[in-house]
């Protein structure tokens, strides 16, 4: 919606500047950081406490939670797996409104429940039982 005492709106912005497909990858990349920062945040746990939980420094912790740093599938699931949590991949659903969707699911007792979420929630993680990455 354009006020022209302000101007476009960020999603107008947005918008024109950037693909869906960038928009949606980085509203991913945003819903996983807050998930995980939730998670901490939930188990009442420091980043330094997470260092020794999960094994990836406290500065690498800190840069993935700020947003930084692009790290690798593997230092997410270690940070994951020390809060009990994993990722779960599952087919994203067919978008035909304005509003990302993305499909993700809960482990529970070795059944997924599939639901949608809508992406400005964030993507949800996995709770999961088991050690390692969740297998």
């Amino acid at each position: 919606m354009n006020n022209s005492a302000i101007g476009p709106s960020w999603d107008e912005i947005r918008n024109q500047l950037y693909t869906p497909e960038e928009i949606a990858a980085s509203d991913l990349r945003v819903g996983i950081i807050c998930e995980l920062i939730d998670a901490r945040q939930e188990k009442g746990i420091s980043q330094k406490k997470l260092e020794k939980l999960s094994g990836v420094k406290q500065p690498v912790i800190a840069r993935m939670e700020l947003g930084d740093s692009n790290p690798r599938l593997e230092t997410v699931l270690k940070v994951l797996a020390a809060l009990g949590k994993t990722l779960v991949i599952a087919p994203l659903k067919t978008r035909s409104s304005k509003e990302s969707n993305i499909k993700v699911s809960l482990a529970a007792d070795e059944e997924y429940i599939n639901y949608n979420s809508k992406i400005k929630k964030g993507v949800k993680v996995s709770e999961t039982t088991k050690t390692g990455y969740g297998q």
